[in-house]
């Protein structure tokens, strides 16, 4: 199967920074998009950042502070976290579209276990 395990969350004061990691292993013939996504307490789970080939798409609510990013070779992702608010506090989760097999085409979503990230006023 595929882990994917992040890394990185913090507590950190408002206007702060963090970077995010998440490293993918296990049977990876090939992945497709990324994507960071966040779920605060008692809100539903949002898309904070994706990545896609050379393409990124983020919200307007990070854009401009958050910076996705990955590199291929180590099939990790990154999240780069600036002037950060405390309604970025969330834990905050990775994901990927895997191609397990060679045999196959199908790509799988896979998730981490998410990271804790706290903002403080």
């Amino acid at each position: 199967q595929v882990q994917l395990v992040e890394s990185g969350g913090a507590l950190v004061q408002t206007g702060g920074s963090l970077r995010l990691s998440c490293a993918a292993s296990g049977s990876i013939f090939s992945i497709n998009d990324m994507g960071w996504y966040r779920q605060a307490p008692g809100k539903q789970r949002e898309l904070v950042a994706r990545i896609s080939g050379g393409s990124t798409y983020y919200p307007d609510s990070v854009k401009d502070r958050f910076i996705i990013s990955r590199d291929n070779a180590k099939n990790t992702m990154y999240l780069q976290m600036n002037s950060l608010k405390p309604e970025d506090t969330a834990v905050y989760y990775c994901s990927a579209a895997v191609r397990t097999t060679y045999s196959s085409d199908t790509y799988y979503r896979f998730w981490g276990q998410g990271t804790q990230v706290t903002v403080s006023s």
